[in-house]
């Protein structure tokens, strides 16, 4: 399974493509839409989410509810289009000012000089956080792939600004649960109050904040990924799928860089054999995965992002026309989405796990995956 999308911030629509989904994988629209209306949710986002209601179209490759296993086209309507005609048109010149302020920590200014651009625009419009409506939409689909097998995926936010949430790691249904009654995807209401303090404070300043996300995938079944060559290691796609969204600057999985700090004696999960069950660990420490591959527990991963870099009090940059001083350009922004982030952590590692499923399970229908899983499964309960 591969995915390619297209578009920008304001142009038209945002587009996605998807081949190699089997046959017979029921769709659920509102589910997809779910999925959509959940990465334009959190406290601390900025106007550009009161105008777009995103909504998914599917154009191609599914017919009565079901895939056909012919590539599936979702498109996204950008709302704002309407106000963007003149200065995002297809044909013609512009009609304006070009944008010559590029905002340090975006990929304004290296995206100007690698592309031979005179406008700003050109590179900010594709390279916007935008971009990923259109990967929620991809993962939505994923994820209902996953769930045919029983693999599940969520996500809260655990640290907003440098305040943290407190206490261990609930049930993986407990988050779920929990996290749907915060406006921050925070299980943690003492910490959430404390996060909406901080941003309110952020705002006030012009400034913005960055966090850290966890992901989780319950249900994983051992053997997803592979140990004998590195681009095959499931640690290392969705290391890679994670820091592919835009502000993600760190990733890490199970106990990740407390790892420095431990014993080998206290590194690693001890294993058990429960008749019937098979094999487990009483910890996991590994976040689900040893030697780049599922090992049935949880999958537990985290990833860093930093503040978005458009701020309302712009940082100090350099006129690309007339190379003087002057003051980085402003967009409409958010102070804080890093509970819109987890939405997209969760739907590139829905991504990620559902091409690993399929590589494994080679299936051009349903019938033939689930029956794979099913005898795959098996097997295993009786080693």
């Amino acid at each position: 399974m591969r995915f390619l999308t297209a578009g920008e911030s304001h142009g038209q629509c945002l587009t996605a493509i998807i081949e190699g989904l089997p046959a017979g994988l029921a769709i659920n629209v509102d589910s997809l839409n779910t999925e959509m209306a959940r990465r334009q949710q959190g406290y601390g986002r900025g106007g550009r989410m009161q105008i777009e209601k995103d909504t998914v179209q599917i154009v191609s490759g599914v017919r009565f509810g079901v895939t056909l296993g012919s590539p599936v086209t979702l498109t996204i309507t950008n709302r704002d289009w309407a106000n963007w005609t003149d200065r995002m048109s297809v044909d013609g010149t512009l009609t304006g000012v070009p944008v010559t302020a590029p905002r340090p920590g975006h990929a304004d200014l290296t995206g100007v000089l690698k592309y031979d651009r005179e406008d700003v625009r050109d590179i900010l419009e594709r390279a916007s956080a935008r971009e990923t409506a259109a990967r929620v939409a991809v993962g939505a689909v994923a994820k209902q792939l996953l769930m045919a097998v029983g693999i599940q995926i969520a996500s809260h936010v655990v640290n907003i600004g440098g305040v943290a949430v407190q206490g261990t790691r609930p049930e993986f249904a407990s988050i779920v649960r929990r996290r749907e009654q915060s406006e921050l995807s925070c299980i943690d209401p003492q910490a959430e109050a404390r996060m909406k303090a901080v941003i309110d404070t952020a705002k006030e300043q012009g400034d913005s904040l960055g966090g850290t996300i966890e992901v989780l995938a319950d249900q994983v079944m051992p053997g997803l990924g592979s140990h004998v060559h590195w681009d095959r290691r499931l640690d290392t796609r969705l290391a890679a799928a994670m820091m592919s969204i835009p502000a993600i600057k760190g990733v890490e999985f199970g106990a990740g860089f407390a790892y420095a700090a431990l014993p080998g004696s206290k590194a690693h999960d001890e294993i058990y054999y429960e008749p019937g069950s098979g094999y487990c660990r009483s910890t996991n420490q590994a976040g689900g995965i040893e030697g780049g591959m599922s090992n049935g527990e949880t999958i537990v991963l985290r990833a860093v992002m930093k503040p978005i870099p458009t701020l309302m009090k712009p940082l100090q940059s350099v006129d690309i026309a007339t190379h003087q001083p002057i003051s980085a350009s402003t967009e409409r922004s958010d102070v804080c989405a890093v509970p819109a982030a987890a939405v997209v952590g969760e739907a590139m590692t829905a991504i990620v796990l559902g091409q690993v499923l399929l590589e494994k399970f080679s299936s051009d229908c349903m019938s033939d995956l689930l029956a794979a899983v099913e005898q795959y499964r098996n097997r295993l309960a009786q080693a």
